[in-house]
């Protein structure tokens, strides 16, 4: 705790006086730098664990967490390893899947699609998904399928359109293997927020898929969703033993290893480096103490002279250069929630006056700017700021402690 006389003193080099003009600007450059180094790594984190979290959550929210896939693409008496995967612990839903890829035509327009058979549950669960249509209107035997926005757009298909899926391994005749086209109304255009499947996912029922592609009462896979997605390899090891030469099991971090893997060394690496703005600004401090310091030499005489200890002065600049960095450092975090909030109409206004498309939706995979704000990223970011900040003022307020009050005022 500071006493009245550290806290007056401390509070008055805080706001150096007019003939300390330099003094006072580097002080504020140090509280800015702090502030603008907080508020990036606020701003980066939290767009990075928005980018991961949202990916995981929309490749989860129509694959699952895993995908039992049967080898040869049909899987025989499905529904006991559906009811022995459902009976798992840890399983929250597993939901029998046909998924292929196809052919779909409208307008003379040729598009490679997936087509996705899906029971009436998991297509019920699309419905807050849906741009237009009916979502009841997908029932088995209507003939009406689901299409994603950017399919839609590039087919020039609407709600009512009938488009053409093309299955090129049809049935076996005399003449040859005929090709099964089948057509199917539009009943409803969908947006998940993943550019490749609004772009590529055709979905209907389960029956209605099984008759297109001509697997009787078969499936191919059965998705699965499980309480923790960190720890689907463990959940599923019970049921693996059942698997063997059936089936194998591909979690989401198989599926898209190379994608998450490259999201992780991401963010470690862009925390490191911004952690060296952090560091920068803390230099800053550093040097705008020495210079309070040395400008301060006869003042520190004085009042060791009068009485003051050195722990008193010891604590009057280190509490003066933390101050400075806290400051800073809470500045920087709102300054980083204010751009996170703002952050669609930025990097809007940004592509606008440069004439380059910032977040293009193919290369990014998402159709909007995530962010997962972590607790315990901002308090880690929080300790660094502060942290750092008080490890700079170690050195300045030691060279004001020792210092000899006979040999400044010797002269006097």
């Amino acid at each position: 705790m500071l006493t009245p006389f550290e806290r007056m003193i401390a509070k008055r080099y805080l706001w150096p006086g007019k003939g300390e003009a330099f003094i006072a600007l580097v002080a504020s450059i140090s509280i800015g730098v702090v502030m603008l180094s907080v508020a990036m790594l606020v701003l980066v984190m939290s767009v990075m664990g928005g980018f991961r979290t949202e990916m995981l959550e929309k490749f989860s929210g129509l694959n699952g967490h895993a995908i039992i896939q049967a080898y040869g693409g049909e899987l025989d008496n499905w529904e006991g390893v559906l009811q022995q995967v459902r009976e798992t612990e840890g399983v929250i839903n597993a939901s029998p899947l046909i998924e292929q890829p196809l052919l779909a035509s409208f307008n003379g327009r040729a598009n490679a699609v997936f087509v996705r058979g899906n029971t009436d549950e998991d297509i019920a669960d699309l419905n807050d998904k849906v741009l237009l249509g009916d979502i009841a209107s997908i029932q088995p035997g209507s003939r009406k399928v689901a299409i994603g926005s950017r399919l839609a757009a590039n087919m020039g298909a609407r709600v009512g359109d009938t488009i053409t899926i093309i299955n090129p391994q049809g049935r076996t005749t005399p003449f040859g293997t005929s090709i099964r086209q089948l057509g199917y109304e539009v009943g409803v255009i969908f947006e998940i927020g993943l550019y490749d499947f609004d772009e590529t996912f055709v979905i209907m029922p389960m029956e209605d898929a099984q008759t297109l592609l001509l697997l009787d009462d078969k499936i191919g896979l059965i998705e699965v969703t499980v309480t923790d997605p960190d720890n689907v390899e463990g959940i599923l090891e019970p049921v693996q033993g059942a698997l063997t030469g059936r089936a194998a099991i591909a979690d989401w971090k198989t599926i898209n290893s190379t994608l998450f893997e490259a999201l992780e060394v991401e963010r470690v690496a862009m925390f490191f480096v911004l952690s060296f703005m952090v560091l920068v600004a803390s230099f800053n401090i550093l040097s705008s103490l020495v210079m309070l310091v040395r400008a301060k030499t006869r003042d520190i005489a004085i009042m060791r002279t009068m009485g003051a200890t050195r722990r008193n002065l010891l604590k009057i600049f280190v509490t003066t250069g933390t101050t400075i960095g806290t400051i800073g450092t809470v500045t920087g975090l709102i300054l980083g929630f204010v751009l996170l909030y703002f952050r669609n109409p930025i990097v809007e206004g940004v592509a606008f006056l440069t004439g380059v498309e910032i977040w293009d939706p193919q290369v990014r995979f998402l159709t909007t700017l995530p962010v997962r704000v972590d607790p315990w990223e901002i308090v880690g970011i929080t300790a660094l700021g502060i942290g750092l900040s008080f490890l700079a003022t170690l050195y300045p307020a030691l060279k004001a402690s020792n210092t000899d009050p006979v040999q400044v005022l010797r002269y006097e």
